[in-house]
C-alpha cells in the first residue's frame, strides 16, 4: 500500500472528508454524490467488485449498489468504518 492510499483511507476513516463536505455547504444531492464517489474509491482500493465487496462486508448487494449509484446515501459512520476496515486489512496484507 502506498502512502497516498494510506492517507486517503485515514482521511476518510477519520471523517475529515465528511467534515469538509459539511463545511462546503453542499446541497443534499451533491453531498450524496460525494459520499457515493468516496465509497466507490474505498472499494476500488480493495480490487474487489461490488458483489465480492458486499459479501466481504456483510452488506446486502442491493444496498451497496444504491449507495454507489447515489440512489440512497451511505450513512457517514458506515463509510468511516468501511474505510477503516479496508485500511487495516490492507496493512495486514489480507487484501
Amino acid at each position: 500500500m502506498n502512502n497516498e492510499e494510506i492517507f486517503n483511507l485515514e482521511y476518510i476513516a477519520n471523517g475529515v472528508a465528511i467534515e469538509n463536505g459539511k463545511q462546503a455547504d453542499f446541497d443534499e444531492a451533491r453531498k450524496k454524490r460525494m459520499l457515493a464517489s468516496t465509497f466507490v474509491m474505498v472499494r476500488n482500493q480493495t480490487g474487489m467488485n461490488r458483489k465480492d465487496f458486499a459479501a466481504w462486508l456483510g452488506i446486502p448487494y442491493r444496498t451497496m449498489q444504491d449507495w454507489e449509484r447515489g440512489v440512497s446515501q451511505v450513512p457517514e459512520y458506515v463509510l468511516r468504518l468501511v474505510a477503516y476496515k479496508v485500511m487495516i486489512e490492507k496493512e495486514r496484507g489480507n487484501i
